[in-house]
């Protein structure tokens, strides 16, 4: 099965930030790889934009460079390679003066998709979109796409709403969470949606618990002045996790259509019951022989931040009311995974024998590494020597299913296409990002007033132990961190 590559519409990128880690590493490379798979139309334009001091000439060897570190095989031929950096040019504007924004608003074209990318500070979105509109760089059709943190708190996500439309109406700004970007985030749409098989049993009649895991075997090596001003809740929890819970639960919309997606996720968010102390469990790692914890990765040896965070969470809706969601996400533990486990409960009469550590049907969808998905089975074990129980994987990896697939995706260079085609279905609208830290804060306040240590758990471990009873006190087990 080859898939079928579809051009997009005629554009001009303007990437603030253009010099940053994330542009160079993720954003550019993505987008040279939707130049070489043919995606991008021959005259559309990608315009850096930062404060450094240099010109296009200076700004396209860097990017060179970076191409040939995060796209090595496709920076091979010669030939693309200077065609896709043709198409880049650089401009130097002064963000928070005047300098600049009259050239970039000259360089743009007219009757093309105007797309505007914030690889800044978030402190800095409400000043470039009300600049945007002021300089006439922006039309009533542009399109703004803006990275996390959406916010620290409720407060701040609605100020940083109300910068965002200062100059753009809700329509055109693009919040982007690359988790939904994913191959097998988007599969759980369609698994449950496109398939008779699924949806009569996707309810708390049928679904014992769910699990959502996103662990990280990395500490915050270079990021530990930032994420401990964050934590796992603000920087996993709010967002990523929040995201794909609500893809697993939501309702079936009553069409594809972005609206009518989003608006069953905030109904989602807006059924979450509060979390009490005793179903939460917050750890934070630590190194050996004081080497290498978050204490001295973040620099504060006296930090209450959290890098684990575990969470019983009930959705208060006729659909779920009953089961239970656990979430939980981690740094520095034993493995790198990111997965939904659909846990279904047992047959009502079980007419085999009992067998030992049986576990029962489930559904693995998995996020990263091996992005696919598992169906747990029972069956009768082959062979003479009576009748024993078995249980086998149906496994769909993508990469092996879909060998033939010719056009494998970054979730990055996904979701900008999406946006040039002006498809906002996998990003997030505003009262969506409102309606999350309206559920987080009052976890965060009481985190905050209780002024407790999070619980210490061993650098490549699973986390805390308290973590294991949040589940064994109900007879149940986390899925193991490979």
């Amino acid at each position: 099965m080859v898939s079928r590559v579809i051009p997009a519409p005629d554009f001009d990128l303007v990437l603030f930030g253009a010099t940053g880690d994330l542009a160079q590493r993720k954003i550019l490379p993505g987008l040279f790889h939707r130049f070489a798979v043919g995606q991008m139309p021959p005259a559309a334009r990608i315009i850096g934009v930062a404060r450094s001091k240099m010109d296009a000439t200076g700004f396209r060897a860097q990017l060179e460079k970076s191409l040939a570190a995060f796209a090595p095989q496709i920076a091979e031929d010669r030939a693309l390679l200077e065609r896709f950096l043709a198409s880049v040019d650089y401009l130097r504007v002064d963000v928070m003066g005047e300098d600049g924004w009259k050239d970039l608003a000259r360089n743009l074209r007219p009757n093309v998709v105007r797309a505007f990318y914030l690889s800044v500070s978030p402190s800095l979105f409400g000043v470039i979109a009300s600049k945007l509109s002021s300089f006439e760089a922006s039309t009533a059709e542009s399109r703004i796409v803006v990275e996390k943190p959406f916010g620290h708190d409720l407060q701040s996500a609605r100020a940083l709403n109300a910068d965002l439309r200062q100059g753009f109406k809700e329509r055109q700004i693009y919040r982007i969470d690359h988790y939904l970007g994913k191959e097998t985030v988007q599969n759980l749409m369609a698994l449950r949606f496109a398939n008779a098989l699924w949806e009569p049993l996707w309810n708390a009649t049928h679904i014992d618990h769910v699990q959502i895991t996103v662990a990280e075997s990395l500490g915050v090596e270079g990021r530990g002045e930032y994420y401990d001003k964050s934590g796992a809740m603000r920087d996993m929890v709010q967002n990523h996790l929040m995201q794909l819970l609500c893809l697993t639960a939501m309702e079936p919309p009553s069409k594809f259509d972005p609206n009518a997606v989003r608006d069953e996720k905030v109904k989602v968010i807006e059924a979450l019951e509060p979390v009490g102390p005793g179903d939460i469990v917050r750890g934070q790692y630590r190194g050996q022989n004081r080497q290498g914890g978050y204490h001295e990765q973040a620099g504060d040896p006296n930090s209450r931040t959290e890098s684990f965070v575990a969470m019983k969470v009930g959705i208060g809706n006729w659909r779920w009311a009953g089961t239970p969601f656990y979430l939980r996400t981690g740094k520095k533990l034993r493995g790198r995974a990111s997965e939904i486990a659909v846990v279904f409960r047992d047959p009502p009469h079980m007419i085999f024998p009992k067998m030992e550590h049986r576990r029962g049907n489930a559904m693995i969808i998995r996020l990263q590494p091996d992005e696919g998905i598992t169906l747990r089975n029972t069956i009768k074990e082959p062979g003479p020597g009576g009748f024993r129980l078995a249980e086998v994987n149906l496994d769909m990896t993508f990469a092996d299913a879909l060998k033939e697939k010719a056009d494998p995706q970054d979730a990055y260079e996904r979701l900008i296409m999406d946006v040039i085609r002006g498809d906002q279905t996998l990003f997030m609208r505003g009262d969506e990002v409102e309606a999350a830290w309206a559920w987080a804060d009052p976890i965060i306040e009481a985190w905050e007033a209780s002024n407790q240590m999070p619980e210490p758990y061993d650098a490549g471990s699973s986390g805390p132990e308290d973590a294991l009873m949040l589940l064994h006190k109900e007879g149940r087990r986390w899925r193991e961190i490979a």
